[in-house]
């Protein structure tokens, strides 16, 4: 079933925000909230939400991924799903919140598991033209959607 939202976007024209664009304050959650949108109205194309990169924020704050997208589909805008993730997510200091940012916008290939490292290996050499370079996982993603 799919539902029409004021705020989602159709994956299949455009792409959902870069992860180091931030809402409430952390990196990942407006590409997660576009993907989740786009979900909810039919429209994420290839795009998935819940994800292993949206598992990596839902984790650290303690947000329920169901409990997410249960509010999403109320069709809030961008400053309500970034109050309730302020209201919902688990008491973090702003410190832990500045350092889990950073940790994942500079986090290199070769930090991540190995399972990951082989899986990226070959996606970058699939995705990514032969003249730009991957310095931080993040560029991936932005360099295939074309914002670097």
């Amino acid at each position: 079933m799919t539902t029409k939202l004021t705020h989602s976007l159709d994956l299949s024209q455009t792409t959902p925000r870069s992860p180091r664009a931030t809402l409430a304050g952390f990196v990942v959650a407006a590409r997660m909230l576009d993907k989740c949108r786009a979900v909810i109205a039919g429209t994420a194309d290839q795009y998935h939400y819940n994800c292993p990169l949206d598992q990596i924020f839902l984790e650290f704050t303690g947000i329920d991924a169901d409990a997410f997208k249960d509010f999403v589909a109320t069709d809030a805008d961008d400053a309500a799903v970034a109050e309730w993730i302020q209201a919902n997510s688990k008491s973090l200091t702003e410190e832990e919140v500045v350092v889990w940012n950073n940790s994942l916008r500079y986090k290199r290939i070769s930090e991540m598991p190995a399972n990951l490292q082989v899986f990226l290996e070959n996606y970058i050499a699939e995705v990514v033209p032969a003249d730009k370079i991957v310095y931080y996982w993040f560029d991936v993603y932005d360099i295939e959607e074309g914002r670097i």
